[in-house]
């Protein structure tokens, strides 16, 4: 979190995290397109030929006051590929709340795991208990027929009072309400 106090702004960063392909990118860019324009930035991307987060996606929103300062989010993506490993660490540094984006293909399991214990392994060594951040699942891709049962993924990903909510990102399902339980975490923290 930062702190403007000459103009009574408070900046929060909530990183969307998870494996390749896992729809990181389709919830910003869902936000971006149902959020007033007047109250986001525009949506920045940085992606290879093939359409892969490289290193970022980034957006800017605003939301109402909170004790007399202006909250804006930002929001951002980390790439999910593992050569992008370093990459993942420097958006996550400065984290106020996490939305940890997972694949529900049953053959993404494996990365899905090894992808949590990336975030909870950068969390360590960027300063923060893993435990202690906010943090917000999104099982995504629900509508998919090989997609494994909610109740699998819990039980290697989800934490005690964690929010968790099924998402079909690519058509809005449970986009918004996802962030909106990250936003409140995090307010809630300030």
């Amino acid at each position: 979190m930062f702190i403007n106090w000459k103009l009574r702004e408070l900046n929060l960063k909530i990183v969307y995290y998870g494996p390749p392909l896992s729809g990181k990118t389709t919830n910003l860019v869902y936000i971006h397109s149902r959020v007033n324009p007047r109250l986001r930035g525009e949506l920045i991307s940085l992606k290879t030929k093939e359409d892969r987060t490289i290193y970022f996606d980034f957006m800017q929103m605003e939301m109402g006051r909170i004790k007399g300062f202006k909250p804006k989010f930002n929001l951002y993506t980390v790439p999910g590929q593992v050569i992008y490993v370093a990459s993942r660490k420097l958006v996550l540094q400065g984290a106020d709340g996490v939305i940890y984006v997972a694949d529900s293909q049953a053959d993404k399991l494996r990365a899905n795991i090894e992808t949590m214990r990336n975030l909870e392994e950068n969390l360590r060594e960027l300063g923060y208990n893993p435990f202690e951040i906010p943090l917000v699942l999104q099982f995504n891709k629900r509508d998919l027929p090989d997609a494994i049962p909610v109740e699998v993924l819990r039980s290697y990903l989800a934490r005690d009072g964690c929010p968790q909510f099924e998402a079909v990102a690519i058509r809005g399902q449970g986009v918004i309400d996802t962030l909106k339980a990250a936003i409140n975490l995090v307010v809630a923290r300030i």
